[in-house]
């Protein structure tokens, strides 16, 4: 990446994030394979991890990853390769179970259990939460009082989008706090034409050409000047995962395009933009407050 010249602004150190789960385990794979059968699948995450972090190694790139308590579990030696690397380690919840479908009292405990499993595995706090599938919306914000109330600091479990799984689109788009005092920071959106647009990687980043994600956090960067959150997950670069089936075609289409073009489109994006753990990006001024 260039520098910028004398007297140019400094580019925007984004946020870099990686929702740590296995392939089977995402929620629009969930009818295939329901959780009492998941101690009998071979993980493939632990080999994806290795070629992530050896990615960021070769970079420089310091990320956040929202580790999954089950995978802690099941590979510990990954979560202590997490923190020797330098990088964050946050919690995505114990079983990849969407807050929306869960009592507050349930939330709780699987916070706390994620929370306790990341923690003693790896001996390092873990002080931010995602939700799986991003599935705090209108009907469940007393989720944030859970997260808040679990120890975590912040939360990153907003999509400020319409989406037919998540998203609460009229959510603010930049980090705030909520009415309980957590600070929730939210995937990255670009305002183009007056429209509302994800710009924060997943699925919109394989499915669409490269130049978007380019583009989109360009435009966040230099217009609003403000850093990006953006997250991938270890599955995306796996195109020799399983491939059930009875799946319908929406599913098959979000889960395996492009799943070939995603590890080097993601050097690409290293080398194009600056990153960073979202606690190094996002927390270091609430810290000096």
């Amino acid at each position: 990446m260039s520098r910028p010249a004398p007297g140019s602004a400094a580019p925007v150190v984004n946020a870099l994030t990686i929702d740590v789960e296995d392939y089977f385990q995402v929620s629009a794979l969930a009818h295939r394979f329901p959780r009492e059968s998941w101690d009998r699948i071979p993980l493939r995450v632990e080999q994806n991890m290795d070629r992530i972090l050896d990615m960021l190694d070769r970079h420089g790139v310091k990320a956040t990853f929202f580790t999954l308590g089950y995978v802690a579990r099941r590979c510990p030696d990954l979560v202590r390769r997490i923190v020797r690397g330098g990088h964050e380690l946050a919690s995505h919840g114990f079983h990849h179970q969407r807050a929306s479908e869960l009592s507050p009292a349930a939330l709780r405990e699987d916070l706390h259990a994620a929370k306790n499993e990341l923690e003693s595995i790896s001996g390092s706090p873990v002080v931010g939460y995602r939700a799986p599938s991003f599935s705090i919306g209108e009907q469940n914000t007393w989720a944030f009082d859970c997260i808040a109330d679990t120890g975590h600091r912040y939360s990153s479990s907003v999509y400020p989008i319409r989406h037919d799984h998540y998203g609460m689109p009229d959510a603010p788009r930049i980090p705030h706090r909520t009415a309980g005092g957590l600070l929730e920071i939210p995937m990255t959106t670009a305002t183009v034409l007056g429209r509302t647009v994800p710009a924060a990687g997943g699925g919109y980043f394989r499915l669409l050409p490269y130049a978007v994600s380019r583009w989109l956090i360009r435009r966040v960067n230099q217009v609003e000047r403000r850093p990006a959150m953006f997250y991938f997950h270890p599955w995306e670069i796996d195109p020799a995962q399983p491939r059930p089936r009875g799946l319908g075609p929406k599913t098959r289409f979000r889960h395996y395009v492009n799943l070939s073009r995603t590890a080097p489109r993601l050097e690409r994006l290293l080398a194009d933009f600056r990153w960073d753990r979202v606690d190094q990006v996002f927390l270091k001024h609430e810290d000096r407050a």
